[in-house]
């Protein structure tokens, strides 16, 4: 043990980060995930303040042969972000954003979380198609993807992807862009964490906000099937300014929802609306269509504050767990197994989300980027389980297997986005990326040959 402490200390002297152990104030903090079911105890946590701070951890980790974890954000829902013995990468000082607003970019680190790419871009009225929970990592989203509101307008976070600085399994620093390690630049766009430790991120900017218009409407239970299946017609037809995900859901008890409405269950329509007023109030009614609401909402909103409203449901210390699928279509029989299944879960923070991908998701060409999912118009859903105390997460994750099992017949193919693979498998894996798996595995091959990075959506190489 003695020996092992010099040994970390030879590293604190390399770093200008910080290395804790667990004898170190701050170990504990550093160590927690967002999924409370996740409890890792790695033998040695190290927060660079620098790209070379990273180079040196890296070199250490496969020196010294222990396993390595990246934790961006801390929202795998997994839990890989960190690791039991091995040597954790807290990217969380490396969280600075930069932004251009002449040439329309920004530069996040590799630990920027969200809310700090918002915070940066929206005081020049610029935006990244990025998720919907602020406090999760840049990182992690987009090497996966990245669907957000603005996906519909300008694609997903890896179409607005200008570059990357990323450290590979050798301890390398590389820039991999299109003109530059193209191949490894194609394999970050959507291949998730299998290639290296992204310690920044440029990114193409477009107009967006700050005020936004923001609208729910919420429909009760027993007209689920029928609010499904006017939506269906109405969602792909709106203007592409208009984003509308459709969430399976308690109500919340938000100032905005009458009190005897509070966490009913029902199906509720939030549409975001990026161009005028007057455009998303006649979205709003078309939305509305011959399905009276339970109650309906809609106000002028800054998109930082709407980009933050699942924070709370989404908070640190709750139990998690996701499958995700892509569905052609809401087809009677795919309603008729949301309208059977959602309702059977048992906690109020459980949830079922829907993103319609079409316009600025389809102006990408498939083959593109290594993203795992098709280039064309298509649901992708998620069935998400959260509870606040672990006792009650079985029930729930059985809630999500049964859910996602009754979907499959209807499902494009097993496969599923990487982001929202919580146990995947080789051959779900497979299934998801199609025929670029394969482009990938000789890429792995080629930067991270002995699979260094491995604690991920993982591509064997």
């Amino acid at each position: 043990m003695t020996q092992l402490a010099e040994e970390f200390e030879a590293l604190r002297a390399n770093l200008q980060g910080t290395v804790l152990t667990p004898a170190d104030e701050g170990y504990d903090a550093a160590r927690r995930l967002w999924n409370a079911e996740h409890v890792r105890e790695p033998a040695v946590i190290v927060q660079p303040r620098s790209a070379a701070d990273v180079q040196a951890a890296v070199r250490y980790a496969v020196a010294e042969g222990l396993e390595i974890a990246v934790r961006g954000g801390a929202h795998n829902m997994a839990g890989l972000s960190s690791v039991d013995g091995g040597l954790m990468i807290d990217l969380s000082l490396l969280n600075q954003v930069s932004v251009d607003p002449e040439a329309r970019r920004a530069r996040a680190g590799g630990g920027a979380l969200l809310g700090d790419l918002d915070a940066a871009t929206q005081e020049h009225g610029l935006a990244v198609p990025a998720g919907i929970v602020s406090h999760t990592g840049v990182g992690g989203l987009t090497l996966g993807g990245g669907m957000g509101l603005l996906t519909r307008m300008h694609g997903l976070s890896i179409d607005n992807l200008e570059s990357v600085q990323i450290v590979t399994a050798d301890g390398s620093l590389r820039r991999a862009a299109a003109d530059e390690n193209a191949d490894l630049f194609w394999a970050v766009r959507g291949g998730g964490g299998n290639f290296g430790v992204v310690t920044e991120f440029e990114f193409r900017l477009h107009q967006a906000g700050p005020i936004v218009n923001y609208g729910i409407a919420f429909f009760d239970q027993a007209d689920g099937a029928q609010m499904l299946r006017a939506a269906r017609e109405v969602i792909p037809a709106l203007p592409r300014e208009v984003n509308v995900v459709i969430a399976c859901l308690n109500a919340p008890p938000a100032p905005f929802v009458p009190a005897e409405h509070h966490f009913k269950l029902g199906y509720a329509l939030v549409a975001v609306g990026f161009g005028s007023a007057e455009q998303h109030a006649e979205a709003m009614q078309r939305l509305r269509g011959s399905v009276a609401p339970l109650f309906e909402f809609a106000t002028p909103m800054p998109y930082v504050a709407v980009q933050q409203l699942l924070d709370e449901p989404n908070a640190w210390g709750t139990y998690h767990y996701e499958k995700g699928t892509y569905l052609s279509e809401l087809s009677d029989g795919v309603i008729d197994v949301i309208t059977e299944q959602f309702p059977l879960k048992t906690s109020p923070l459980s949830v079922t989300m829907f993103y319609h991908l079409d316009n600025g998701y389809l102006e990408t060409a498939d083959d593109a980027t290594a993203f795992s999912g098709q280039r064309a118009e298509r649901y992708a859903m998620f069935v998400i389980a959260t509870t606040p105390v672990l006792e009650a997460l079985e029930a729930e994750r059985a809630w999500v297997r049964k859910f996602w099992n009754a979907l499959q017949p209807h499902a494009i193919n097993i496969g599923s986005y990487v982001n929202g693979l919580t146990d995947p498998d080789e051959d779900r894996l497979r299934a998801s990326y199609g025929t670029k798996y394969d482009r990938l595995v000789d890429i792995k091959r080629k930067y991270d040959p002995t699979n260094i990075f491995h604690r991920n959506q993982n591509i064997k190489p």
